[in-house]
């Protein structure tokens, strides 16, 4: 019977260490946070992320994020 596993990386997100399933992009790791990717903007390994490059950005283990909510004001 073969053990099914699940790749794994570690990456730090807002300085904490965080564990994600591997090859997730960046919108489907916002997702899997809980976060609207619509309603944050994300520095990468210390740059700014522009949300057209969400959808081919793949985490790496060691990748550092920084992800901020946009909060609307009225």
């Amino acid at each position: 019977m073969g053990k099914m596993s699940t790749s794994t990386i570690s990456f730090y997100l807002n300085g904490q260490e965080q564990t994600c399933a591997a090859n997730l992009n960046m919108p489907d790791l916002l997702i899997s946070l809980g976060l609207n990717p619509r309603l944050v903007a994300v520095e990468y390994n210390g740059e700014i992320l522009h949300r057209q490059h969400w959808q081919e950005t793949n985490l790496q283990t060691g990748d550092r994020l920084e992800i901020v909510t946009i909060v609307g004001g009225g």
